[in-house]
């Protein structure tokens, strides 16, 4: 209804003021940046803008996706685990060269040096029950004295 009125007093008012003031557009036939209120080259570079924003925030994106693949790789390697196709091409991706963040970084080290206590034969004697590493030590270096005492004592020497 709103149309029809619009229609019928608009025609009646266009004849009546004879066509001067130029020719408005209707709404339906604004540009995009008339509608947001921003003149041709203002909206251009707004435009712009946005398109390089999102090119940006996607390269952050494969940025940490390739991190994570890296992260997944390196487990994989250290528990001999097939290896992922998907990982390698998100890798790949970002140029083939990722460097961890700081805190995986860290992570990876202290896993790492864990793993070497637990390989070295103090950390296995760690991983016997029953075992009491403090009265083992005593009496290692009670034996270590006494041999130097002994030592000492030795016309030999």
């Amino acid at each position: 209804m709103a149309f029809m009125v619009k229609s019928m007093v608009g025609g009646q008012l266009k004849n009546l003021t004879g066509g001067l003031g130029g020719e408005e557009k209707s709404e339906g036939e604004k540009s995009p940046a008339e509608a947001q209120g921003m003149t041709r080259e203002e909206y251009e570079e707004y435009q712009r803008q946005l398109v390089e924003e999102k090119m940006e925030r996607d390269a952050q994106f494969a940025q940490r996706k390739a991190e994570r693949a890296t992260v997944r790789s390196h487990f994989r390697d250290k528990y001999r685990l097939p290896k992922n196709e998907t990982d390698d091409n998100q890798i790949q991706l970002v140029g083939g060269d990722v460097e961890l963040p700081k805190e995986l970084a860290k992570m990876i080290e202290q896993d790492n040096e864990e793993e070497e206590e637990k390989n070295s034969v103090i950390g296995q004697l760690t991983n016997i029950q029953n075992l009491d590493l403090d009265s083992l030590k005593d009496k290692a270096s009670a034996t270590l004295e006494d041999l130097k005492q002994s030592a000492e004592k030795c016309s030999v020497m």
